[in-house]
């Protein structure tokens, strides 16, 4: 007669002939010893990473193809898509953020140079100034309703981009000296953010949009593009599900939505890893533009392959959909996404 065992994981009774529990999958000689820990460890590291180069040499050189080798459901021996592109993502943030980092000190100095300029402007630069502004302000006009801006917001709006306020006194239409002065003294924000044309009765965007105005101001944008560049990854994922949503579009049929999403995630992995490897070309050898556009227009003779081997279509019909496909990514869901880039940075910063 067989004895039973009781898992420690568990605590579910089984044969004690098992080597591992039915029930959880825990093994049943449980001796935790230095060599065990560390063997498991490495086992699990080589694991990944056998995964990882299994699954990043037909991204790289097969495309579309470990996509559909994942939807027909051959997935233990690939990285999971949404695994891969946060490694990659992660990874290619990682490497720009070293050039983020010297542009936005190089930007930091511009920026604090100008405002460290004498108050005194040429008149000539306030006259085109004051006309780039003066566009600026019948197009919010204009447009006041398409925009949805309260009239009374549009007024604060007017107040601080106002030409006609704009004088040899200052770069900024509001009272730049006064300003200067509750600054030097920390005079409270209401009275600095009144001195640049905000009322009490003002609406909340307006008061926001000022009072981020104000902080510019007073760190001399400092980290401005830092902050840019923190709602990037935030703002690429997001996107991933309106590119899939193109790509329902183009192939009602061929896939569900699902499967769309699984090419996405593979399609921008491939983007972010050949970025990757242009930033550490790029420093060390620094790559013309013209060959970075080539680069860039690269991405589209992959989209087009990878249309091909993931949805079987023609060549033809591959071609024109990648066209289209990236024509409409990059006029309508790109610029829509950068505009959102910087009113959040704007109103984060």
């Amino acid at each position: 007669m067989s004895t039973t065992y009781q898992c420690k994981n568990c605590e579910q009774s089984f044969d004690e002939s098992f080597d591992y529990c039915p029930y959880c999958g825990q093994e049943t000689a449980d001796k935790l010893t230095f060599g065990v820990l560390f063997s498991n460890t490495i086992g699990n590291y080589f694991a990944v990473d056998a995964r990882f180069f299994k699954s990043f040499i037909p991204l790289m050189t097969k495309p579309g193809i470990l996509a559909r080798l994942f939807v027909d459901g051959k997935r233990l021996s690939y990285l999971h898509p949404a695994q891969f592109y946060l490694f990659i993502s992660v990874v290619f943030f990682f490497a720009f953020s070293f050039t983020v980092r010297k542009a936005d000190d190089n930007l930091n100095k511009t920026i604090k140079k100008e405002f460290s300029k004498e108050n005194s402007l040429d008149p000539e630069e306030i006259k085109k100034d004051s006309i780039g502004l003066e566009i600026a302000k019948n197009a919010l006009t204009k447009n006041v309703g398409l925009a949805k801006i309260a009239e009374k917001d549009l007024k604060v709006f007017d107040s601080v981009l106002s030409a006609e306020q704009r004088s040899s006194e200052n770069s900024f239409s509001f009272k730049r000296k006064e300003l200067d002065s509750l600054i030097e003294v920390g005079a409270p924000q209401e009275e600095k953010l009144k001195v640049m044309g905000v009322d009490e009765d003002d609406g909340i965007i307006a008061k926001t949009f000022v009072a981020q105005i104000l902080k510019f101001y007073e760190q001399k944008g400092g980290g401005i593009l830092k902050t840019l560049y923190d709602t990037i990854p935030i703002t690429m994922f997001l996107m991933l599900p309106l590119f899939a949503f193109i790509l329902k579009i183009f192939y009602w049929k061929r896939a569900t939505f699902a499967h769309h999403m699984v090419f996405s995630f593979y399609f921008f992995t491939f983007v972010f890893t050949s970025l990757c490897f242009l930033i550490l070309m790029n420093s060390i050898v620094g790559i013309p533009i013209w060959l970075q556009v080539l680069f860039f227009l690269s991405f589209i003779i992959y989209l087009i392959i990878a249309f091909r081997n993931f949805y079987k279509s023609s060549w033809i019909g591959a071609f024109f959909r990648g066209l289209l496909v990236a024509y409409v990514y990059m006029i309508v869901i790109v610029p829509f996404a950068f505009i959102g880039v910087i009113f959040v940075s704007i109103f984060l910063y």
